[in-house]
């Protein structure tokens, strides 16, 4: 995390800096040309996000002998990139003056090893020590000793040797004739022994195989392009950050959450972001599912709100999670992203056909299920609910997971066990997916059996939370099974699976859409009638791209083809106002005004996972694409698209048996179809 000027400035409460495994392994690093600042040219990240560029020059200066230097004479250019847990950064330094120029160019540092809780604000009554010392004539080694046992270290390698090196700078005199350009390089290692030498090589060969990196893996991916050069922007930089997000483990790819908070396993978010992403790469949801499935809950452990057949909410590997002073080390408290696990398996079988990874899961998924049935709903009323175990854990256990967002009509805070109503809902759609399953499997009793619990948790789920009066389903359900009669977002989540009367569905999507809970840039979490309503919260009024995009896949289910665009405009117009084009994980609900900007989230995570996914949701939401007969047919029903795109074509959509190019123009309310290209057996279906 730098700043514009490629820093990362010392300044107490600033979340930049160097960070690996939870912990912040370089809190300074700042350039200074001749001891002082430099002016900022201009700033960018590479679309790819494997590079940030860095345009500096020189203000007007007073030199050692009272000469004067005059300003935007010295250009300095920083190229920094990540790779294979170091920072590298060339600094190419040009003189442009008539007459030579000796400036000094100096870099500082320091590490403070801060925990990302301790970053985030928490106090800690006890660190372990750091320390620093200079290795060589051009390295240098930041060292913590935690209380964990763990030594963490920071090298700082430079070449070429610098004039002057300590443990907390460098500074290098370099002579420049008149048009003469120097360069310095510098790496920066977390928990690795930096070689002082060659790393100048080594700076072009790590960029090298970063950039290959991110081809290869964002490569698997089906591609778009547009009519719309503003969204052409909009999509590249939702792959790019897809993609950069992206880690590979030992059991496939998983999307990080997001930057800077995030940067680890959750697994709400790892099975929304493949959910949104199926269509464009199934290669991410059979990482996500094998991951969940190797660390799901096989115990219980209270203090990690664990259970057994219970999937992950988060893993943090920092020093106070070690030592248990917050309990996210492995941590279960999360209500929906059990079913969600069944849910995306179920979705992954139907998008590949791919019944041996469905094989290698169904042992996960059946504890899945047992956790549904049994810890999941510990008083048998039929739905699934969350109190947490330990006092320190998350009070919310849902998406919406701040401590005020589950509340009453009156604004009093819900007691628990609560039961929210979008976690029935995906309930739901895991019966009916894993029924499919079992049958793929052979076991027609297990598949008879989850039809009919999916049956009665559909007749159960609209008795206890329809809201006539509401127009909507209810936020939840609280300890004494009194209904949350809040509007809310959640309720767009029934959407998707399918549980919802249609007839409900229609006015549910009504009433999301009215200006109430629509804010001109996409749905609102609560509507402006809660009586906790704040455009500026982080739960109770705010808008969440990936909200939306729940929202409208269940828009397209149920045909509501006008709310999709009504979304999927808001959305994309909002992303014109964002830096990069990039979707936040969230923005502020303040109301659509006329050549207004929305109003930014003061510490929205960005990128962030399933806000990068976003769009990709909306076009499958818009051109109700779906892969049907274990993933050898695309189908499209009723494909429309909004009307800031007159064509889309989609690249490389794969199919069980081969891959094809489409081609969709609008032509008014109509959306033509037509096959670019076609290997192999790709049927492709257009539903009217």
């Amino acid at each position: 995390m730098f700043d514009r000027h490629g820093d990362i400035a010392a300044v107490p409460g600033s979340s930049d800096g160097l960070y690996h495994h939870d912990t912040r392994y370089l809190s300074c690093l700042e350039l200074s040309l001749n001891s002082g600042p430099l002016l900022l040219l201009s700033s960018n990240v590479q679309e790819d996000n494997a590079v940030l560029t860095v345009d500096l020059a020189n203000p007007r200066l007073l030199l050692p002998d009272s000469a004067i230097l005059h300003g935007e004479l010295i250009h300095v250019n920083r190229l920094k990139y990540i790779w294979d847990s170091a920072c590298y950064e060339r600094f190419l330094v040009h003189n442009f003056d008539t007459k030579a120029n000796a400036v000094t160019l100096g870099v500082r540092f320091a590490a403070d090893f801060a925990d990302l809780f301790e970053v985030r604000g928490e106090k800690r009554s006890r660190r372990g020590r750091v320390s620093a010392e200079r290795r060589s004539d051009t390295l240098v080694a930041l060292r913590y000793s935690g209380l964990d046992g763990v030594a963490r270290t920071t090298s700082l390698a430079f070449e070429p040797t610098p004039s002057y090196l300590d443990s907390a700078a460098a500074r290098f005199v370099l002579p420049l004739a008149p048009g003469q350009g120097m360069r310095v390089v510098l790496r920066i290692a977390c928990d690795q022994t930096a070689p002082d030498d060659a790393i100048g090589r080594r700076f072009y060969s790590s960029l090298r195989s970063a950039r290959r990196a991110l081809r290869r893996s964002s490569g698997r991916a089906a591609s778009l392009d547009s009519s719309n050069s503003l969204f052409n922007e909009m999509a590249r930089r939702s792959v790019s950050d897809l993609y950069m997000l992206l880690t590979d483990t030992e059991y496939g790819p998983y999307p990080f959450a997001g930057i800077p908070w995030f940067s680890t396993p959750f697994g709400r978010d790892g099975l929304f972001t493949a959910l949104f992403t199926l269509w464009i790469d199934p290669a991410i949801a059979r990482g996500v599912l094998r991951f969940l499935a190797a660390t799901q809950a096989t115990a219980s452990d209270p203090e990690r709100d664990a259970e057994p057949g219970k999937i992950l909410h988060e893993m943090r590997d920092g020093e106070m999670a070690r030592l248990r002073e917050v309990p996210f080390a492995r941590y279960y408290g999360s209500v929906d992203a059990t079913p969600l696990f069944v849910l995306l398996a179920g979705e992954y079988f139907k998008r590949t056909g791919d019944l041996d990874t469905v094989r290698e899961l169904w042992p996960n998924v059946e504890a899945a299920l047992h956790w549904i049935d049994n810890f999941g709903d510990p008083d048998g009323d039929g739905f699934v609910e969350y109190h947490r175990k330990n006092a320190i854990g998350l009070i919310n256990q849902g998406w919406k997971d701040s401590h005020d967002a589950i509340f009453h009509e009156d604004g009093r805070l819900a007691d628990g066990p609560i039961a929210l109503c979008e976690v029935q809902a995906y309930v739901y759609a895991a019966k009916r997916h894993a029924a499919v399953m079992a049958s793929a499997l052979d076991h027609p009793a297990a598949a008879a059996t989850l039809e009919q619990q999916a049956d009665a948790l559909r007749e159960q789920f609209e008795a206890a939370f329809w809201s006539d009066d509401l127009s909507s389903y209810v936020l939840a359900l609280d300890g004494a099974k009194r209904p949350c009669r809040v509007v809310s977002s959640n309720a767009g989540h029934a959407l998707l699976t399918g549980i919802a009367d249609p007839e409900r569905a229609r006015r549910v999507a009504e009433t999301l859409l009215g200006t109430s809970c629509f804010s001109g840039w996409g749905v609102r979490t609560v509507a402006r009638s809660a009586a906790r309503y704040n455009p500026i919260s982080y739960h109770n009024g705010s808008v969440w791209p990936h909200d939306n995009a729940v929202i409208a896949l269940g828009l397209a289910r149920y045909g509501l083809h006008a709310g999709v665009s009504k979304i999927f405009r808001g959305l994309f117009e909002a992303a014109g106002y964002m830096d990069l084009r990039r979707l936040p994980e969230l923005f502020c609900g303040f109301a659509w005004r006329r050549l207004s900007a929305p109003t930014l989230y003061p510490v929205a995570c960005a990128p962030q996972a399933w806000a990068s996914g976003t769009v990709f949701a909306l076009i499958q939401a818009s051109l109700g694409m779906s892969f049907e007969q274990a993933g050898e047919e695309i189908r499209f029903d009723r494909p429309a698209l909004p009307e800031f795109l007159d064509e889309l074509h989609l690249r490389g959509l794969q199919s069980k048996h081969g891959e094809a190019d489409v081609m969709l123009r609008r032509y008014g309310a109509e959306v033509s179809v037509n096959i670019t290209r076609r290997q192999g057996k790709v049927p492709i279906v257009v539903v009217r």
